[in-house]
């Protein structure tokens, strides 16, 4: 079967997105378990049993609760600085009072990555550490079947209602007797989604049909996701927290009861990083505070003191006891003293050893060796104490010596409890290797294909043929079908926890397999195929032979260098500075290369100008077609050589040779506009300057500059109507952001009348489908009824001018110049590198892929969660919509990578004196430059997944590049579709 190579590598790619799929669901495990929820409820442990004979503990049920009722107050991305640093002072003052002057204990939790709130949830009322594929099903909670606070409370008979984040009504369903949820996606609104929770507190505080009390105030992170933490809309929000918090714990005072006090818990579930998002590990998103207020503690007094540090988990412990619940078997958290330290030691060496007990039960169930555990030969000679103890104190011993041995074994048992607690969290996640191996067997199959085809797929013609029915009909192929079905068998069979794989369908295990031992038949004919032309006499070995460029040596040396890059995690952390470099020596080089060209060549050769020029000068006449810059090439080294160092007159040739210096001048700028990694992302930078409100004349000024060098550079490739849409869709961007108010016109003197700009944003809507339909239209037509390249390309740039169009839309003001030197470096390339230098399609193609990377990093992106910009993905909703908001978000996060690559698309198929299969080479190198990092990249997280940083480096930068697989399969496939009239064209 004859196959091109854009088909070939879109094919490939294709088949990797399966692998990639497969290996990221093994990767991501679930986490240690315990027995099902239904079989969590059992009798409790009793108090250690004293030595000797005869002596029993009387105490053999769980303790009766501590407080009457509780209310938890979840403020979303509530920062700990927020609390108990300046702004806490400033804005929360009656929370302050009671934190330094009140009967309280104040603690700083610290929260697992990832930091999104589903997961965190679930860490609260578990006590467990969710898995980090939980960063993806954020969006959409599926109910929570684990033993947690909320049943255990429920199967008590506890009432409990809920207002709030609707996450908690999709995670427990029919477990509140009455809640109130909402959407917690729809990050424009700051306001309405905290009236909806405050809206019943005067109602319900008034009533005594409840036990619990759960309040989930989302406005705060909306702030942070849209303005960031230092926006002058924090200060207001928490000051309407504070009163909130007044007005709770004054009316749970007025209610108390001597014999059982209430409790309020103040907590977040993350922060937020100095952009506003959250879900990497920064200190900002993973510190929070936690506070516990009642009247049952002692005031607190002498000098304030820096809270101690605890982990989020501990608080379902804490709750489970101060609400006289059995502890979730699942929870990995400990007890917080302070929170029972007014009880007597008896009760405190109960509660203890009832958290330690809990521990070593799951500890049994998860480790076979669990006997050899320090935190299980602690616990044990701790319990061991407590029996001594309770032997003295049944006996009647009530001396200062009972007290101390009390104090020691709580000590002993306190250490165990953190030593159980780090072990179990180590161990938190089994990896499903299986399902990792298939998927990686996969990706590096297909990867070793895309190799050995290179020579074929980037030959004049760009095709080759696929020998599928000699692989497919072949024994070997059946005995490898064979015998991975039965390896597949024997490990289903004998695999002691759960594999994806193994859950799979038959029929789709076997489709697998033969998938499998087809790529591999195809890599073993490929490679006889090799040596069998390596034996044939070369018929012409002037012409075959080919030498290496500067270029071609810098693209390898780069290559190589990236992808051994990724094993260390500072270099992922840091990878902007990898792609910075790449992107200034390969400017440093063209340099070079304008230099020999424009006078080097030229000098070597008097006669070579007039030739070229007249090359030029007929190439120029054919490229006028509708105001479309369609560059020149040769189809031979020979042409090549010849029109490479063409003839350029006047300020053309000084500008050709000023373009690399210009360029690298805008990638300075650009670096100082987004501070990215993890090193320096702390360190103020000209977006910061931008976004704060006391600059927002310069912001706006900078926007509606930026918005018209965007209309300067894209109008002159369209058509007069897609130029009116891009004129009033530009300007509705600008109305959109000034409605929100991140801007404002010359005439507004203040941020008045803010809303959520939803007509503003479909009107942009309207415009980039608008364009978009009038470019696929001409490509359709170019396909369909003619094969006019005129008209092709007029589509090509009308769809790549929508998209440009719907960046401007969901970037943030202060980031449209990266918008705006995408643009320019991408015409002054065109006009002033690749048209005089003529680089082959395969170079230019990386070059490409080079600037899409370091445009993704440009934008402020990195390579942890925390810099997705989910606000992206509303605009112009009313409400949360899943599958707009992930498109939109997606492309807004992508966006660099994906306009270089719809740019590189436009200018192969607009070169009318290239080979006609430079669109093929294009793809085929495009998936290749993807495929290499992907391979590699999973290789080397398999063998460093017990790696320290292995969930706050390594698999952030895992997920990226798995979307990234996605996203250019789809652009590959759109090359092919682009391509699809190539089979009639290189005929000639």
């Amino acid at each position: 079967m004859r196959l091109r190579s854009g088909a070939f590598a879109s094919s490939c790619l294709l088949v990797e997105a399966l692998g990639v799929a497969l290996f990221l669901r093994g990767f991501f495990p679930v986490a240690v378990r315990s027995l099902p929820r239904r079989e969590a409820r059992g009798d409790p442990p009793a108090e250690p049993a004293p030595p000797g004979p005869g002596m029993v503990s009387n105490w053999t049920k769980v303790p009766p609760p501590l407080f009457k009722k509780v209310v938890i107050v979840l403020i979303d991305a509530l920062r700990d600085d927020f609390v108990f640093g300046s702004k806490g002072k400033q804005f929360m003052p009656y929370t302050t009072q009671v934190v330094e002057k009140g009967t309280s204990y104040s603690f700083i939790a610290e929260a697992k990555p990832p930091t999104v709130t589903m997961p965190r949830i679930k860490a609260l009322m578990t006590g467990s550490i969710p898995g980090f594929i939980d960063v993806i099903v954020n969006l959409n909670s599926p109910a929570l079947l684990d033993d947690n606070l909320i049943w255990q409370a429920k199967a008590a008979g506890k009432r409990i209602i809920f207002y709030g984040d609707d996450t908690w009504v999709k995670l427990f369903p029919k477990h509140f007797v009455e809640y109130d949820g909402t959407t917690s996606f729809f990050v424009s609104d700051f306001t309405e989604v905290d009236d909806n929770v405050t809206r019943h507190l005067d109602t319900v505080l008034r009533r005594e049909d409840w036990d619990l009390l759960i309040l989930h105030y989302l406005g705060l992170d909306h702030i942070g996701h849209v303005t960031g933490p230092n926006s002058p809309l924090v200060g207001p929000k928490l000051r309407e927290m504070d009163n909130i918090l007044k007005k709770i714990h004054i009316s749970l005072l007025s209610k108390e009861e001597p014999s059982l006090p209430n409790l309020l818990v103040v907590c977040g579930d993350h922060g937020m990083s100095e952009t506003g998002s959250h879900g990497g590990s920064s200190e900002g998103e993973v510190h929070t505070p936690l506070l516990f207020i009642s009247s049952a503690f002692e005031k607190r007094n002498g000098p304030v003191t820096q809270p101690e540090l605890v982990q989020q988990t501990d608080l379902a412990s804490t709750l489970a006891v101060g609400l006289g619940l059995p502890i979730s078997r699942n929870s990995v958290g400990n007890l917080i003293l302070p929170v029972v330290g007014g009880k007597t030691m008896r009760e405190q060496l109960r509660f203890v050893h009832l958290n330690g007990f809990q521990l070593s039960k799951l500890l049994q169930e998860n480790t076979p060796a669990y006997e050899k555990d320090p935190g299980y030969e602690h616990f044990k000679i701790a319990e061991k104490s407590h029996g001594n103890w309770i032997k003295l104190y049944l006996e009647g011993n009530n001396s200062e010596i009972l007290l101390n041995l009390g104090k020691k074994v709580l000590k002993q048992y306190l250490e165990a409890l953190k030593t159980l607690s780090s072990s179990l969290s180590k161990q938190v996640a089994q990896y499903d290797m299986y399902s990792m191996m298939v998927g990686t067997v996969i990706i590096m199959e297909v990867l070793l294909l895309l190799l050995l085809s290179v020579p074929k797929a980037l030959s004049s013609r760009a095709e080759f043929d696929v020998p599928l029915s000699p692989p497919l009909f072949s024994l070997l192929f059946y005995l490898m079908c064979l015998m991975l079905c039965a390896v597949h068998v024997i490990v289903c069979t004998s695999a002691q926890s759960l594999c994806y794989f193994c859950s799979m369908s038959w029929l789709t295990a076997v489709g697998v397999m033969m998938l499998i031992s087809a790529l591999m038949c195809g890599i073993l004919s490929a490679i006889a195929k090799i040596f069998e032309n390596s034996r044939l006499p070369v018929k012409n070995p002037v012409v075959s032979s080919s030498s290496w460029s500067e270029i071609d040596v810098l693209i390898l040396a780069g290559t190589i260098g990236h992808v051994l890059s990724l094993g260390a995690s500072s270099f992922i952390e840091e990878e902007h500075q990898t792609w910075y470099f790449l992107i200034n020596t390969l400017c440093l080089m063209l340099c070079q290369e304008l230099c020999r060209n424009h006078f080097l060549l030229k000098e070597c050769d008097p006669q070579h100008s007039t030739t070229v020029k007249q090359n030029f000068d007929s190439i120029g006449e054919a490229s006028e077609c509708k105001n479309i810059d369609i560059p020149a090439a040769g189809n031979s080294k020979l042409g090549k050589a010849t029109s490479s160092a063409e003839f350029i007159k006047g300020s053309d040739k000084w500008i050709s040779l000023a373009t690399p210096w210009i360029i690298l001048i805008c990638c300075r700028l650009l670096r100082s506009l987004n501070q990215t990694g993890v090193q320096w992302a702390h360190r103020p930078d000209f977006g910061h300057w931008l976004t704060n409100s006391e600059h927002k004349p310069e912001l706006s000024f900078l926007a509606a500059v930026s918005l018209l060098t965007i209309f300067f550079l894209v109008q002159r490739r369209c058509s007069l109507v897609s130029k009116i849409a891009m004129a009033l869709g530009l300007l509705g961007v600008y109305s959109y952001r000034a409605a929100i108010g991140n801007v404002i016109f010359p005439w507004q003197h203040d941020s008045k009348d803010i809303s959520k700009g939803i007509t503003e944003a479909r009107f942009v809507y309207v415009f980039v489908l608008g364009i978009i339909f009038t470019g696929t239209k001409d490509l359709l037509k170019s396909q369909v009824i003619s094969a006019d390249s005129c008209v092709k390309s007029t589509g090509l740039w009308e769809v790549y001018s929508g998209l440009v169009l719907l960046a401007a839309l969901l970037f943030r003001p202060h980031n449209l110049p990266v918008l705006v030197f995408c643009l320019l470096i991408q015409t002054m390339m065109t006009k002033y590198i690749w048209r005089p230098l003529k680089f082959d399609a395969a170079q230019i193609t990386i070059m490409h892929y080079w600037f899409g990377q370091a445009f993704f990093y440009f934008q402020g992106n990195s390579n942890g969660i925390a810099t997705v910009d989910i606000s992206a993905g509303f605009v112009g909703l009313e409400g949360y919509v899943e599958i707009p908001a992930i498109f939109l978000t997606a492309f807004a996060t992508y966006a660099g990578p994906l306009l270089w690559a719809i740019h590189l698309l436009c200018y192969l198929s607009s070169e009318v004196c290239r080979n006609s299969a430079a669109v093929g080479h294009g793809c085929f190198c495009y998936a290749l430059m993807r495929s290499i990092p992907v391979a590699v990249y999973i290789v080397l997280v398999t063998g460093l997944r017990y790696h320290l940083f292995i969930w706050s480096v390594f698999s952030p930068k895992l997920l990226y590049e798995g979307v990234h697989v996605f996203i250019t399969a789809t652009v590959c496939l759109f090359f092919t579709a682009m391509d699809q009239n190539h089979s009639h064209r290189v005929q000639h």
